[in-house]
């Protein structure tokens, strides 16, 4: 883990002229909010306590680039200090860039995942059956959807056609349907960052990561940056049954975010996050290696429709939110025995990475081997009640 965590690897390519946002550790502080350079990170806490508040102003980029801002430490000291397993308690760590936004997710939004998601409710979640469903579901409905604009005329057709054959779908309904998924992944800070474990239920035999982008939503439901994400699934028990969302997607340490939230600015807007290719690799001590992508450009509802069906009217967010924007990756590499696709092994190391934002590095373990999450929204308010103006160190 420790060599992943390098400002070569973790920063964006353009760092020098990014503006990135956030979250450290400091010992006997608490979880401060600071602006992240590739020389160095500052302190933001003069101009918000929280990055909930950050997002809310008028002119965020503004507040970050404001001069005179206290250095807290080297980045490079702080990344590698993010290693959960080779961690210096004293010294500060970076946490998940988010803090008091509600942690949402939209699924089924690339043709591909769209698939998989029939291919395990028709497997009833056994990984076994998956292949041999695949053909016969791809046999009746083919593998290319992408031309299919979700909630058109031609999708309500496509609908028909489907139910005539018995095999319409509660993922299909979401994924070319009017009305898209979005649904709670985790609760607000829950989220762990770069470098620090993530995890899958002991109980799960077939589970896989899903790399995605992240956008950072204010209150009024504008964008104002974008990051990374790992929405990690167990795929046995989404297949099982729909109902078991919450189990399969809300577990201790399954929700990863990081390493930083990249502010809209002039170097970088919604449209360069719209081009993004995310590229995904697993690995372990015993050589085995997969890898993934995930363009951005092959997702069937644009991401600000995503944000539009996740805020508007019918539901508000007073602190703002993440959005998960779904992912196309759905793994089906054989790792354990033939015909048993992907799962997840305890000590896999995950990484997700685009050039533009940088790359989330976290360690696999199961979530009730990974450190149980402790600190919440009481403990943050008893940290900044009890908080200087400002943090320097």
């Amino acid at each position: 883990m420790h060599d992943h965590l390098s400002t070569s690897i973790c920063l964006p390519v353009d760092a020098a002229r990014a503006t990135l946002v956030g979250r450290v550790w400091l010992i006997d502080v608490g979880p401060v909010l600071v602006c992240v350079k590739p020389d160095g990170i500052y302190d933001l806490s003069p101009a918000a306590a929280t990055m909930s508040e950050l997002l809310e102003m008028e002119d965020p980029v503004s507040a970050v680039r404001q001069p005179g801002l206290n250095r807290i430490g080297d980045t490079q000291a702080v990344l590698r200090n993010s290693s959960q397993d080779e961690r210096n308690p004293a010294l500060p760590w970076f946490l998940a860039p988010c803090d008091l936004q509600a942690l949402k997710a939209s699924g089924v939004t690339f043709v591909s995942s769209m698939l998989e998601r029939v291919i395990e409710e028709q497997a009833r979640g056994d990984a076994s059956k998956a292949e041999s469903v695949r053909q016969a579901v791809v046999a009746v409905i083919g593998d290319n959807l992408s031309n299919v604009k979700p909630g058109s005329e031609a999708a309500a057709m496509l609908k028909e056609a489907l139910l005539a054959q018995g095999v319409w779908s509660q993922y299909l309904e979401v994924g070319i349907g009017p009305d898209a998924e979005i649904f709670t992944k985790s609760q607000p800070m829950s989220a762990v960052g770069v470098g620090a474990e993530v995890g899958i239920h002991p109980r799960s035999h077939w589970n896989n990561p899903e790399p995605e982008i992240v956008l950072a939503v204010n209150s009024h439901g504008q964008v104002r940056g974008a990051t990374l994400g790992n929405d990690v699934n167990l795929r046995d028990f989404e297949g099982r049954s729909a109902l078991l969302l919450g189990k399969a997607k809300d577990n201790n340490a399954s929700c990863a975010i990081g390493p930083f939230i990249r502010l809209f600015d002039e170097h970088f807007s919604m449209d360069e996050g719209r081009r993004c290719d995310l590229v995904m690799q697993v690995t372990d001590t015993k050589g085995f290696f997969m890898q993934g992508s995930s363009p951005m450009s092959q997702i069937s509802r644009d991401p600000l429709e995503l944000v539009q069906h996740a805020i508007g009217p019918h539901h508000q967010y007073p602190d703002g939110f993440m959005l998960f924007l779904g992912t196309m990756f759905a793994p089906t590499q054989d790792r354990q025995a033939p015909g048993q696709g992907f799962t997840h092994e305890v000590g896999d190391m995950v990484t997700v990475f685009t050039e533009t934002l940088g790359t989330l590095v976290n360690r696999v373990n199961t979530s009730d081997k990974v450190a149980p999450w402790t600190y919440g929204v009481r403990a943050l308010m008893q940290d900044l009640a009890r908080r200087r103006p400002s943090v320097s160190v």
